[in-house]
């Protein structure tokens, strides 16, 4: 593709995104149809299709961008065990979570189930490639990965619990619930 028809596709791709999340608004996930996305996104139905096979399939994508937006923050932070530096993260976290209506919707819905698995996996191999880079740390391989779990749990669990009370505690006093976590579970097994 040359850049101007790499352009379009992305702009194309951002708008079935936008339309999408406008939808969810509206409508249950499971009730979401093709034909709904095109009309919120002013677009043909062989634009979506060359873009994305069903619904399905756009959900999985939308999953995947957002997994890796998060990973794109977690990758520009660095604890030292400092507080700001934590809290600031994990703000950074919620304010995301309030703003994309798809995961705050999916943090809302029993069926996490698949999301969460993947999300686990990466938090996983995040973990690993930031470990290996730091000072060997006096716990062993299996501690840190309980460990890591019983964070990607709490910080989940927390995160659901606010997405079902629609966001009415404010997101600086979540971030300092998931910082304290963090600062006295998690930290001391990566440092």
């Amino acid at each position: 593709m040359n850049e101007i028809q790499d352009e379009r596709y992305h702009v194309a791709d951002e708008a079935i995104y936008d339309a999408f999340f406008l939808v969810l608004k509206e409508k249950d996930l499971d009730k979401i149809t093709v034909s709904d996305v095109i009309k919120r996104a002013g677009i043909v139905r062989s634009t979506f299709y060359n873009h994305y096979e069903n619904i399905p399939d756009l959900v999985t994508a939308i999953e995947d961008k957002t997994i890796n937006d998060i990973f794109a923050l977690m990758k520009t932070f660095h604890p030292k065990n400092d507080w700001d530096i934590c809290k600031s993260y994990y703000l950074t976290i919620c304010e995301y979570t309030m703003t994309n209506p798809f995961l705050a919707n999916l943090l809302s819905d029993p069926r996490i189930d698949a999301f969460f698995e993947k999300v686990v996996t990466m938090f996983h191999h995040y973990v690993k490639e930031v470990t290996q880079n730091n000072e060997p740390s006096h716990h062993n391989s299996e501690e840190l990965s309980y460990m890591v779990a019983c964070t990607i749990g709490s910080t989940i669990g927390v995160l659901h619990k606010w997405a079902k009370d629609n966001f009415k505690v404010p997101p600086e006093t979540i971030a300092n619930i998931l910082t304290r976590a963090f600062i006295s579970g998690m930290l001391p097994y990566i440092l």
